[in-house]
């Protein structure tokens, strides 16, 4: 009778342990639930070079529009007049950039109701404004001229760093702290598309800080005032960010073209 007694204690007593198996396939099943954004669009769907290559397109022929319009059509420049040149670059880039994002929800077949484009639009457009905010508390935190005589200059220089860098997080991300800590401070980019919003913010980032290098030196040359040499600095490392980007799809679309021949060639052998 204790013997039994013992048994019985001891085997209502043990846990059924899950088997290794199940713990590695639970395991797996948490490493390939991917995260989502506040859109609810998987990060890790892949975009085609074609459609990465046009999204870009657009972009890129923005920016040379708006130097074409202040050039040829006002007669003005960055060194000439830098809040005029600024506002049409920012003013004619928002509505690229915008689409560009809006196109990259549509091949990930985010946006199927008008219902989500118009929430995506009006986070484009807080993005734009906060962005701009931002900037400018930034800039005069980092030494920018405080003044009337700069001020115009300043707010629309904010602008078009919050294009860069601000639009096309929120119009993906929206307000949430999760995916901007994730992608921005920890750089832990899940997919193409988080990688295609952050290299083009650094790196309009990283070009206007090495573009505000020569403003202190005393060249004494009209384009070594502010913003006008940091513009140039951000423009060009934001088209250096796009690059990059493309470069970075193209690389990611030629992978996942050869494991998926390898793995057909797998499943024939």
């Amino acid at each position: 009778m204790e013997e039994s007694n013992i048994s019985s204690s001891t085997s209502s007593s043990i846990v059924p342990i899950p088997k290794t198996r199940e713990r590695k396939a639970m395991k797996e099943a948490k490493k390939k639930k991917k995260p989502e954004s506040s859109t609810g669009v998987s990060s890790d769907v892949p975009i085609s070079s074609l459609g990465a290559a046009f999204v870009h397109l657009i972009t890129g022929l923005s920016l040379a529009v708006g130097f074409w319009v202040a050039r040829n059509k006002l007669s003005v420049d960055l060194v000439s007049d830098p809040s005029l040149t600024l506002f049409l670059l920012w003013s004619i880039e928002f509505p690229a950039v915008g689409l560009k994002m809006l196109a990259f929800l549509v091949l990930l077949s985010a946006l199927l109701i008008y219902e989500s484009y118009f929430r995506a639009l009006g986070r484009s457009i807080l993005g734009l404004i906060s962005g701009a905010f931002m900037n400018t508390l930034g800039a005069v935190a980092l030494g920018a001229p405080i003044g009337m005589q700069y001020l115009p200059k300043t707010i629309h220089w904010s602008f078009l760093m919050s294009v860069f860098t601000f639009v096309p997080a929120t119009a993906v991300f929206g307000a949430s702290w999760t995916d901007w800590h994730r992608v921005f401070a920890s750089m832990k980019t899940s997919g193409n598309t988080e990688y295609m919003i952050l290299v083009p913010a650094y790196g309009a980032i990283i070009g206007g800080w090495f573009g505000a290098w020569p403003m202190p030196l005393d060249w004494e040359r009209p384009w070594q005032e502010w913003p006008i040499c940091v513009c140039y600095g951000a423009i060009g490392g934001y088209v250096v960010g796009l690059i990059n980007e493309f470069h970075f799809v193209l690389t990611f679309d030629l992978i996942a073209r050869l494991r998926e021949d390898n793995r057909a060639e797998f499943l024939l052998a």
